[in-house]
């Protein structure tokens, strides 16, 4: 994940902010409102104001079930905790900072072979039939974009060899790197932020 963080703290140098607002390997930590504090992947911190947020995740076989709720508890809980604190006025007074997920998960037949459920009580929603991981997690990262969790998501494949050469898929239009590098560069250009 460090090669996604590097390319988007390149993209934040370039779109006009100063290196020394964005945080990715230190002082990482944010106040929550459920808990004290959550460090993220990525931080831009500038004249007291978080304008930038990111949480960088990924996932590789073999245990995919456990893991995908694990997953998924987590991005839906570190946005709700996020956004609750800073309703209660933790940080900013004005502006709204940009929160971002991106998520990598290894492309491999385990992935994308369908995956039953169990349904003993309740329906689930079709799009989780026989879906692989794979099509659970496009699932996931697209709805924790409906659902207005995040201000962006990504969601990207990456087989376990070609990963580390910086080769990946992208399987879902709504969910590019694109559209997500897009997304955070008009907000710094919004807030005026860019100098």
């Amino acid at each position: 994940m460090r090669g996604f963080i590097e390319l988007l703290t390149a993209i934040l140098v370039r779109t006009g902010i100063d290196s020394q607002y964005i945080f990715h390997n230190r002082t990482l930590e944010l106040p929550g409102f459920f808990r004290p504090t959550k460090e993220w992947d990525l931080l831009v911190v500038r004249d007291g104001q978080l304008i930038v947020a990111l949480e960088a995740k990924s996932q590789a076989g073999p245990s995919f079930g456990n893991n995908f709720n694990n997953r998924t508890e987590e991005a839906i809980g570190s946005a709700l905790d996020l956004w609750t604190a800073y309703r209660e006025g933790a940080f900013n007074k004005t502006i709204q900072p940009w929160l971002g997920y991106l998520f990598l998960l290894e492309d491999c037949p385990a992935s994308r072979r369908p995956v039953r459920v169990k349904e003993p009580h309740f329906r689930v929603f079709p799009e989780f039939k026989d879906a692989s991981y794979a099509t659970r997690y496009e699932w996931f990262c697209r709805k924790l974009m409906r659902e207005r969790h995040y201000s962006a998501v990504t969601f990207l494949l990456s087989a376990r060899t070609k990963g580390l050469k910086g080769h990946y898929t992208q399987p879902a239009d709504d969910l590019t790197f694109d559209a997500f590098s897009r997304s955070l560069v008009a907000h710094i250009h919004a807030l005026g932020k860019a100098t």
